[in-house]
């Protein structure tokens, strides 16, 4: 099982609002994950960006391998605070 650190949609239409998730790499993109890392609201107007780096870490560490959006979200999170 290859396990990808990516984005799920969420919100209504013209309205997304992302969770980003350990999921099988399988799985459908608003399927069945493995955990709910963070959030990631792209319409807020400061950092829109939430996410627990220590599961993240942990995650990446055992193997899983981010999205090119996720990897570029927390490099902006990292570089921000």
């Amino acid at each position: 099982m290859a396990v990808r650190i990516r984005l799920a949609r969420y919100g209504a239409k013209k309205t997304p609002y992302y969770r980003i998730v350990a999921a099988d790499s399988q799985a459908r993109r608003d399927g069945r994950f493995l955990e709910l890392l963070g959030t990631y609201d792209p319409r807020a107007a400061a950092d829109g960006v939430r996410i627990d780096r220590t599961r993240y870490d942990h995650w990446v560490g055992v193997g899983a391998t981010p999205s090119d959006t996720v990897a570029a979200l927390v490099r902006k999170l990292s570089r921000a605070g």
